[in-house]
C-alpha cells in the first residue's frame, strides 16, 4: 500500500552497468508514464558506455503524477512532491558514496524527462550532464520561472519533435531560455515530424555527454 502522502517513498531503483565503487558517472535515468525503470535503462546499453553506473528509479504504479505535466501543479500534488523527492534522495545516496553533483548525469523521457528537468532547475549545481529527451519545466502556461541558483555550465541536450502531442514546442523553447539564464550549456534540437519518441541523432547526443 503506498503512502497517501508520499506516494513513491520506498520505491525500487534498479541498477545496470559499472558498479557505484568504481564507475566514473552516474547517470538516473527517469521513466515515463505509464514505463519502467527496465524500460528506460534499455536505453544503457545503447549508449555503450562500459564506466557509467546507471540507476532506474521505480515509479509507484508507472506514473510519476496523475495528470499532464501543463496542470495546475496543486492538482498533481502529493505524487509531484514525492517524486521529486525520489530524485533528492537518490542524488543525496550519491553524494554520500562520494558522487558529487559534477558526477551525475540527470536522464529522462517524457513524463521522466519534466521531472528531471524540473528537479535540476529546483536544485540547480554544477552536472556532468542532464538530458530532457521530450519534455519541459513543469506547471501551467505563465508558471513564475525564478529558480534561484546556478547550473555552472551544465551541458544540457534538450530534444523532442515539433508535433509532439504530449510537449508544446513553446515549453521546450521557454525550458531552454530558463536554463540558459540559469548558466547552462543547452542544446536544443527539434526534430520534424518525429512523434513522441526517442531517435538515433538523441542518443548520438546522449552518448558524447556521457564521455564529456
Amino acid at each position: 500500500m503506498h503512502s497517501t502522502t508520499d506516494p513513491h517513498d520506498g520505491q525500487p531503483v534498479v541498477h545496470y552497468g559499472a558498479p557505484l565503487g568504481s564507475a566514473r558517472l552516474a547517470a538516473i535515468f527517469t521513466h515515463g508514464r505509464g514505463a519502467s525503470a527496465e524500460d528506460i535503462l534499455g536505453l544503457a546499453p545503447e549508449l555503450g558506455t562500459d564506466d557509467v553506473a546507471y540507476l532506474a528509479p521505480q515509479a509507484a504504479n508507472n506514473t510519476w503524477y496523475p495528470y499532464s505535466f501543463l496542470t495546475p501543479i496543486p492538482k498533481n500534488e502529493p505524487w509531484l512532491t514525492s517524486a521529486l523527492g525520489v530524485l533528492s534522495k537518490l542524488v543525496a545516496t550519491l553524494d554520500a558514496r562520494g558522487y558529487r553533483s559534477e558526477r551525475i548525469v540527470l536522464l529522462g523521457f517524457s513524463q521522466g524527462a519534466c521531472l528531471s528537468l524540473e528537479f535540476a532547475a529546483r536544485n540547480p549545481h554544477q552536472y556532468a550532464a542532464i538530458a530532457g529527451l521530450s519534455g519541459g519545466l513543469i506547471g501551467p502556461p505563465g508558471t513564475p520561472r525564478d529558480y534561484p541558483g546556478s547550473l555552472a555550465g551544465t551541458p544540457i541536450f534538450l530534444g523532442c519533435s515539433d508535433i509532439d502531442a504530449h510537449i508544446p514546442l513553446e515549453r521546450v523553447h521557454e525550458t531552454s531560455h530558463v536554463f540558459r539564464q540559469m548558466g547552462a550549456t543547452v542544446d536544443e534540437r527539434i526534430y520534424k515530424g518525429m512523434g513522441h519518441t526517442i531517435n538515433a541523432d538523441e542518443l548520438d547526443s546522449v552518448r558524447r555527454l556521457l564521455r564529456g
